[in-house]
C-alpha cells in the first residue's frame, strides 16, 4: 500500500491525557506515517517523542491475532459462549456482585459506555472499575466535595494566560511534554512566573522560578499554610466568598496554627522560599495551579485536591482566564471513563450511585431490568476480593494490573486462582495475559474507532487508519456479543460507535435542564456523517447552544444549593520512619507497562532498564555507587534496579519508575513493593509512600548482550529492551560466570553456526562477537564491574557487515578515532547522543538554543530541553 494514495486520517494521540491530534497517513497493511495535526487545539501540530514514535509501535509482531482459551486458538462464537455462561454461572450461583470488570483510560468512550450499561443496568452491579482509579480517583473526589460535581474548570489556554503558574506533583515535562512547551513558550513571552512543589528536582523545574522541595507528603500543610497566610493578609474575593460558597470558616480553623514558621517547619523548606510563594500567590490574580500523581496518589490525595481548590476559592480563582486549579490526566481517555460512569461509585452521565432519583433516571433512560444500587469495589478492593476467592469471574480490558495495581505479586496469584478471567488486549503476551483462561484480540490504536476525551474536557475523535489485522474486534462489539449470549441482545444491538455515542450524549442531556454538568445534548441527533466528521470540542454541549471552553465562571457550582464547599483537609497520619520511602512515576519517553512503546527501538534509547534514584549522601550510607545494581525490598517482594546516584532525590527517599514488567525484567516490577494503602474517600493508592529496604546486589559478574536475537538468561538479574534489528540485554549474576557456550547461546546462535571471535581476560572478563557472513549478529561483554562499553555505538553495528579491523573494534566495545561515539541518547527524537551534544558545547554552542542549532536536539518535543540544560550547566561548573 503506498502511502501517497491515501490522506492523512485526523486521529488522537493514545498516550497521556493531553490528547494531541495526530495525522496518520497509512503506508502499508499494518504500516502508517505520523505528524502532528497543526489544527488540534492540544497540540497545534507538536509531538512528544512517544506520539512522534506512534508509526514505530505498529505491526503484528506479538499481537494478540485470534481468541483463546486455555492457550488454543477457538472461533469467536465458542469463546463468547465461555465467558457468557462462565459469568451466568457465577451470578446465578453466588449473585451479581460475584463478577466483575476492570477497564482502562486505554479503551474509548463508547466502549466505556457498553462496559458500565451491561454491568450496572444488565447485570446489576456496581463492581466495574478502571485503571484510572489509579491516577485521578483522588481529584474526582476532591472536585465533587468542593464544586458538587467532577468538573475540571479551565482549559490549556490558561496557562498562556496565566502570570503564575504552580505544578504540584507534576513533572510536566516528561509527564504532558506538549502542555510543558505550551508553557515554557508562555514563560519565554510574556515572562510567566513558575514555581514546582515536588520532593524530587525533575525535569519540570527547568523552568521555575522557585522550586519548592517539600518534605514528602506534606502537600496538605503546605496549602493550609498558604491559606492561612492568605486569609489573613486579607488577599480574599469578599464578595465571590459571600455569594458564591459555604464553609469558609471550617478551613479557617483548620488552617489556624499553619502558621509561616510551622508550615516551613513540618514542610522542609525555608522561611524566605515559603514567603516568596505566599507573595507570588497573593499578588498574581491570573494563577492556574497544575496537580496531577503526586497530590493524588496518596492515603490522603483526596485532602490534597482540596487544600488547593480552598486557596483558589478563598481568592475567586476558579473558572476564569488564566486563573482556575487544572487537574491533568495520564490516561488518553480518563475524563471519558469518568463521563459515562467507570468508576465503581458512579453512575453514567455524570450521576450518581446511592441518589435513587439518578438510579431511577438510567434505568428509565436505558429500559434495563435492574440497576446497582450500591458502590461496586474500588480497584484494590476488587482484586482483594479476587485474591479471597469473592470474584468468581472477571473481564480485564486494556490494562495489565499484575505490574500496575499495588501489591502486585498478591494480584497475580488472586487471578491464578480466580476461576475465570477473561482479558481482551492487544498483546499477547503480557504478565496479567499469561493468567487468562480467556483471551480476547481487540483493535488497537490505528484501528479503533471512537472519541476520547482529554483534561480539559474536549472531546476528539480516534479515527481508525488501518483494517483490524487477524480476528480483533473493537471492545464494544466483545461486549455486546457477550450481552447478547447472555439474553440481552436488542439493548445492545449497535452498529457503530456514532450509535453508542448518540445514546450516551442523549442520556447526559436526559432530565437535565442544567442541574448536571455534563451535557452533550448538542450531539445528540449527529448522523453518522456528523459523527465521523466530529471536530475536536469541549463539554458541555447542551442543545441549541455552543460549547463552553471554562466553567464555573458564572459562580454557579452543581451543589445543592449552587455554592462551592470549602473542605478543610488534614494531613495525613505520621508514618513509621524506618526504611526509605519510595516514590515511582514515569520516565520520558515510556507509557505504562510497555505495551505499546516498548516495540519502538529509539524510546529505550534514553533509559533502557529499571533504575533507582538515590541522594549521594544515602549511597555513601549504603555502600553503592552510580551503575551498581541494588536490591529494594520489603514484606510485599523485592526488585533490582540500576543505581543512579544523584541529589535530584531527597534524602531519604528513592524514585523507581513504574514501567517494567515481568516481559522485559527480571525483577523490575515495582508496584510489587508498593502497599495496597489507598484513599479512603478516593480508594486512589498511594503509590509514592511505601517503605522498603535498600542493599547493594552484590553480583560477582555483570554482562551486557546485543544481537539480532537475544534469548532471555535463566538466572540472575536481567532487563532486556529492544534496538533497531534485534534487542540487547543487561545482565548481571552471583552464580558462576556464563561460559562461553552460554554467551553464544544468548545471543541466538549455537557455537557453530557462526564465526566466533573471543577475548579472555582472567576468570570473568570475556568478550565476544558473533559474525555470520561477515554480518555482526551479536556481540556480548562481561566484567567483574558493570559493563562500559558504547552501547549506542554497539548497538548501532547490529547487522551490518564490517572488515577485520571493524571486529576488533567491536571487541574493543568502542569506536576508532575515525569513528566518533555519540554517546548515551539524550534526544530521542532527534536520535543525539550526550557526546554529540558536549561536542558541541565545546565548539561554541553555549545555551540550549545553540546546541538545538548544531545537532538537532530538542527541536521537536523538546522534553529533552532539560537534560541538555542540565549538561550545560554542568560543563560551565567544570
Amino acid at each position: 500500500m503506498d502511502g501517497s494514495n491515501h490522506p492523512a486520517v485526523r486521529t488522537t494521540c493514545p498516550y497521556c491525557g493531553v490528547g494531541c491530534g495526530v495525522l496518520a497517513t497509512p503506508t502499508g497493511r499494518t504500516s502508517l506515517r505520523v505528524e502532528g495535526d497543526p489544527d488540534h487545539p492540544a497540540n497545534f501540530g507538536k509531538l512528544c517523542s512517544k506520539g512522534g514514535a506512534l508509526a514505530e509501535t505498529m505491526g503484528l509482531a506479538g499481537r494478540l491475532l485470534y481468541p483463546e482459551i486455555a492457550g488454543e486458538r477457538v472461533p469467536w462464537d465458542r469463546a463468547i459462549a465461555k465467558i457468557a455462561d462462565g459469568f451466568a454461572a457465577a451470578i446465578r450461583d453466588h449473585g451479581p456482585d460475584s463478577v466483575a470488570f476492570y477497564v482502562s483510560g486505554q479503551i474509548l468512550t463508547e466502549d466505556y459506555y457498553v462496559a458500565n450499561k451491561l454491568m450496572k443496568g444488565f447485570i446489576g452491579s456496581a463492581n466495574i472499575d478502571t485503571n484510572s482509579r489509579l491516577c485521578m480517583a483522588s481529584s474526582v473526589a476532591g472536585h465533587k466535595r468542593a464544586f458538587g460535581s467532577d468538573t475540571v474548570p479551565g482549559t490549556y489556554e490558561d496557562l498562556e494566560l496565566a502570570d503564575l503558574v504552580i505544578l504540584v506533583g507534576s513533572n510536566l515535562a516528561w509527564c504532558h511534554p506538549i502542555l510543558y512547551q505550551r508553557l515554557a513558550a508562555a514563560r519565554q513571552r510574556r515572562g510567566t512566573n513558575v514555581v514546582v512543589v515536588d520532593p524530587r528536582r525533575t525535569a519540570s523545574c527547568d523552568i521555575a522560578d522557585l522550586h519548592l522541595a517539600i518534605r514528602p507528603q506534606t502537600d496538605v500543610e503546605l496549602f493550609n499554610g498558604l491559606f492561612r497566610d492568605l486569609d489573613g493578609r486579607a488577599c480574599r474575593d469578599e464578595v465571590f466568598i459571600a455569594n458564591h460558597t459555604a464553609g469558609v470558616d471550617t478551613v479557617r480553623s483548620a488552617t489556624d496554627e499553619m502558621t509561616m514558621a510551622r508550615t516551613a517547619e513540618v514542610c522542609g523548606l525555608s522561611e524566605r522560599d515559603l514567603a516568596t510563594f505566599y507573595d507570588l500567590f497573593a499578588r498574581t490574580d491570573r494563577t492556574v495551579t497544575v496537580y496531577s500523581q503526586g497530590v493524588n496518589q496518596a492515603a490522603n490525595g483526596t485532602d490534597k485536591v482540596n487544600a488547593i481548590l480552598n486557596c483558589h476559592l478563598l481568592t475567586g480563582r476558579v473558572g476564569k482566564p488564566g486563573a482556575s486549579p487544572f487537574s491533568v490526566t495520564g490516561q488518553p481517555n480518563a475524563m471519558g471513563g469518568r463521563e459515562v460512569g467507570g468508576l465503581s461509585n458512579q453512575l453514567a452521565a455524570h450521576m450518581e450511585i446511592g441518589n435513587r432519583e439518578h438510579e431511577e433516571r438510567v434505568q428509565r433512560f436505558w429500559a434495563s431490568p435492574r440497576m446497582a444500587t450500591k458502590p461496586g469495589l474500588k480497584a484494590v478492593d476488587l482484586f482483594d476480593a479476587v485474591a479471597e476467592g469473592r470474584i468468581k469471574a472477571l473481564w480485564i480490558m486494556a490494562t495489565n494490573p499484575v505490574v500496575s495495581l499495588p501489591n502486585a505479586d498478591r494480584v497475580k496469584r488472586g487471578l491464578a486462582d480466580c476461576p475465570l478471567v477473561v482479558v481482551s488486549d492487544i498483546v499477547r503476551d503480557t504478565d496479567t495475559a499469561r493468567l487468562a483462561d480467556v483471551l480476547l484480540p481487540s483493535t488497537g490504536w490505528g484501528e479503533k474507532d471512537g472519541t476520547v476525551t482529554n483534561s480539559e474536557r474536549r472531546i476528539s475523535r480516534q479515527r481508525a487508519v488501518l483494517p483490524p489485522p487477524g480476528e480483533a474486534r473493537h471492545d464494544w462489539q466483545q461486549l455486546c456479543d457477550v450481552a447478547s449470549a447472555m439474553g440481552w441482545a436488542a439493548p445492545f444491538a449497535y452498529g457503530s460507535p456514532a450509535q453508542i455515542f448518540v445514546e450516551y450524549a442523549a442520556l447526559t442531556a436526559f432530565e437535565n435542564d442544567g442541574t448536571r454538568d455534563l451535557d452533550l445534548g448538542g450531539l445528540a441527533h449527529l448522523s453518522a456523517t456528523d459523527y465521523d466528521t466530529l471536530a475536536p470540542t469541549q463539554w458541555p454541549i447542551p442543545a441549541g447552544r455552543s460549547s463552553r471552553a471554562r466553567i464555573f465562571d458564572d459562580g454557579r457550582f452543581y451543589t445543592d444549593d449552587a455554592r462551592a464547599r470549602f473542605i478543610a483537609s488534614a494531613a495525613p497520619a505520621p508514618q513509621a520512619d524506618d526504611g526509605f520511602v519510595l516514590n515511582t512515576g514515569r520516565i520520558r519517553d515510556h507509557w505504562h507497562t510497555l505495551t505499546r512503546t516498548g516495540r519502538a527501538p529509539r524510546l529505550w534509547r534514553h533509559i533502557a532498564e529499571p533504575f533507582v534514584e538515590v541522594h549521594p549522601e544515602d549511597a555513601l550510607k549504603i555502600g553503592v555507587r552510580d551503575a551498581d545494581l541494588a536490591r529494594l525490598s520489603n514484606a510485599l517482594g523485592d526488585v533490582i534496579a540500576r543505581v543512579v546516584v544523584t541529589d535530584r532525590t531527597p534524602k531519604g527517599s528513592v524514585f523507581v519508575p513504574m514501567h517494567w514488567t515481568g516481559e522485559v525484567s527480571s525483577h523490575g516490577r515495582v508496584d510489587a513493593l508498593v502497599a495496597p494503602v489507598t484513599d479512603p474517600i478516593s480508594g486512589q493508592p498511594a503509590s509514592k509512600a511505601s517503605r522498603v529496604e535498600i542493599e547493594r546486589y552484590k553480583a560477582k559478574w555483570y554482562g551486557f548482550v546485543a544481537g539480532v536475537s537475544v534469548l532471555l538468561p535463566s538466572r540472575g538479574y536481567w532487563a532486556k529492551s529492544v534496538i533497531e534489528g534485534g534487542a540487547q540485554c543487561e545482565w548481571a549474576g552471583k552464580g558462576p560466570v556464563p561460559t562461553r557456550d552460554e554467551i553464544v547461546a544468548l545471543i541466538g546462535y549455537a557455537p557453530e553456526q557462526g564465526d566466533v571471535l573471543a577475548m579472555f581476560d582472567g576468570a570473568t572478563k570475556h568478550r565476544i562477537a558473533v559474525f555470520e557472513n561477515d554480518r555482526l549478529v551479536g556481540a556480548a561483554f562481561f566484567d567483574r564491574e558493570p559493563v562500559a562499553v558504547s552501547r549506542a555505538w554497539l548497538t548501532g553495528l547490529i547487522g551490518t557487515e564490517m572488515d577485520e579491523a571493524d571486529r576488533l573494534s567491536v571487541l574493543a566495545g568502542r569506536p576508532g578515532k575515525d569513528r566518533p561515539d555519540p554517546g548515551p541518547t539524550v534526544c530521542s527524537c532527534m536520535n543525539v547522543g550526550a557526546n554529540e551534544i558536549m561536542a558541541a558545547c565545546r565548539g561554541g554552542a553555549l545555551s540550549v538554543e545553540a546546541v538545538a542549532a548544531c545537532t538537532g536536539a530538542g527541536t521537536n518535543c523538546g522534553s529533552c530541553r532539560p537534560e541538555i540544560a542540565r549538561m550545560l550547566e554542568a560543563e560551565d561548573a567544570a
